[in-house]
């Protein structure tokens, strides 16, 4: 089955070149960008400004091809491609959650961003604690490294 998905807008951040980029959010802590909704959609922007936080789903354009096993970031053994977060997916759809300071228009002004500049935005949503933390979880190979997340940057393994 092929599903298509149409572009709502352009995520805009500092990142021109996937190297050396955060591989996660709590990596670019107080890193600003910017979301530039499409007009056709600025109406269902209404309410979204009472959220502190939003999800971001978007299409690693620059991804290409994918395996099924990897050696993720922050780790050296292979892995199977679904228990990582690399971004050569076979649907190569991203997610971010990103701190949202405020809208102007079609602009969302966003910090936290750790997405490479001109990426096409598939959706918003807002972050609902209530919904989106979960308690007691477990991390399976990424509990032995958690502490050093926001050090790690992007490298040639998924260029």
């Amino acid at each position: 089955m092929n599903i298509t998905y149409t572009a709502i807008g352009t995520i805009h951040s500092p990142y021109k070149e996937k190297a050396d980029m955060p591989i996660q959010p709590t990596g670019a802590a107080g890193v600003a960008g910017s979301v530039e909704l499409l007009e056709e959609f600025v109406e269902g922007l209404e309410d979204l400004n009472g959220f502190s936080h939003i999800i971001l789903l978007y299409h690693f354009h620059r991804s290409e091809d994918f395996q099924l096993k990897v050696v993720p970031f922050m780790d050296t053994a292979h892995r199977g491609l679904f228990s990582t977060r690399a971004p050569k997916r076979p649907n190569q759809i991203g997610l971010s959650i990103v701190e949202l300071e405020k809208i102007e228009d079609n602009i969302l002004h966003i910090n936290n961003i750790d997405v490479l500049d001109g990426t096409p935005l598939l959706d918003i949503k807002p972050y609902i604690p209530e919904f989106d933390a979960q308690q007691d979880v477990r991390t399976g190979w990424f509990k032995q490294s958690k502490e050093t997340v926001s050090k790690y940057r992007s490298d040639e393994r998924f260029k």
